[in-house]
């Protein structure tokens, strides 16, 4: 009997590409996509990644991979996407402002830094901009 029971459990040497969950580490992030600050203009993206494998570089590429093939984003192709700042985290306060933080903080500058290493975790909220827009929007609101 404990051959039947052994045959079927899978075990994770029959099966490699199943990862353990503590090798693992999901977030659902919401990535708000901001064509125009002064208008308000944005769209989310709701993605599941690896907080721990995944870089920001990478991150930034599936946005703008998710904008170049989604239709709902037709007209934000026009932007030239290239920075990410965090909006808010699960549990966190909020901003008054409902587009962008406007803090100095929360700016992701280093595209080889790992999500987790720059301090995203699960129900994390990010903007994603053109920073030129961003500075211009800072000078007068």
């Amino acid at each position: 009997m404990d051959t039947q029971a052994s045959n079927s459990e899978p075990s994770l040497e029959a099966q490699p590409e199943i990862e353990t969950a503590k090798n693992l580490q999901i977030c659902t992030l919401t990535v708000r996509i901001i064509k125009n600050f002064e208008f308000r203009v944005s769209k989310n993206i709701i993605l599941q990644v690896d907080a721990a494998r995944t870089t920001v570089g990478e991150l930034k590429d599936i946005c703008r991979t998710h904008i170049a093939s989604d239709t709902k984003f037709k007209i934000f192709r026009t932007i030239d996407f290239n920075t990410l700042k965090i909006y808010t985290q699960a549990f966190g306060n909020k901003t008054q402002n409902l587009i962008i933080n406007m803090g100095e903080d929360g700016f992701l500058l280093d595209d080889k830094a790992t999500l987790e290493f720059a301090g995203i975790r699960n129900e994390t909220e990010l903007s994603f901009f053109n920073k030129d827009a961003y500075e211009a929007y800072v000078k007068s609101p």
